[in-house]
């Protein structure tokens, strides 16, 4: 219903919980196709930070209540800034495909 009044921003608040991958990747795939293809602006909360990286131009990562970091996915999604707001230390990777980067956690630090 949303999508039929034309937003010009759509926000989305966890559109993917609860689904399996699978579903996750398909309703990713159709916000990407709703910004390419109709120019709407998607504002969306994904607790799925690969997920986030792969189908995101800007990333903001939250501590606290506040913006710790702002930026593409490349400059958001770092060891240190893991390591500084969810206490892990990964391994970041950059997918050769999707130009995007995705991390593997070693550990916790808490």
């Amino acid at each position: 219903m949303t999508v039929a009044q034309q937003p010009e921003i759509l926000i989305l608040d966890e559109p993917t919980t609860y689904l399996d991958i699978g579903y996750q990747v398909d309703v990713l795939e159709l916000v990407r196709k709703l910004n390419a293809e109709r120019g709407i602006t998607i504002l969306m909360v994904l607790h799925d930070l690969n997920l986030a990286a792969r189908y995101s131009d800007a990333l903001y990562m939250i501590k606290d209540g506040t913006v710790f970091d702002s930026g593409t996915p490349s400059e958001v999604l770092t060891k240190e800034n893991l390591r500084r707001v969810f206490g892990i230390d990964a391994q970041i990777f950059s997918d050769p495909i999707y130009h995007c980067p995705f991390f593997i956690p070693n550990k916790s630090l808490r």
